[in-house]
């Protein structure tokens, strides 16, 4: 069972996301990051890789492409808020670049 992280584990899990571009959204219990590519192929190329993982370990993200740009939220839906795998996957995104 996936659980919310506690006020404990939010520090040691969030903070390097947050030197890495990710921020809070603003009102919900979930993370957001714009990436930014050279162009469309390379954006969804990403968004192809990534989302090999989101299905591997069963957590999807939300998100939305505009041409070059790919705007990220993640949240874990059956905890109302930030699970670990949203901090997972989000270390996996940064290191799919």
């Amino acid at each position: 069972m996936t659980e919310k992280l506690s006020d404990a584990t939010r520090g040691p899990l969030l903070s390097p996301l947050y030197d890495n571009g990710w921020t809070m959204v603003e009102g919900r219990d979930a993370i957001t990051k714009t990436f930014i590519f050279d162009n469309f192929v390379e954006a969804f190329g990403w968004m192809t890789r990534v989302a090999i993982w989101a299905e591997k370990w069963n957590h999807h993200p939300e998100w939305s492409n505009v041409y070059r740009t790919v705007e990220v939220v993640l949240s874990t839906h059956d905890v109302d808020g930030l699970s670990a795998l949203d901090a997972k996957l989000a270390r996996k995104m940064d290191s799919l670049l």
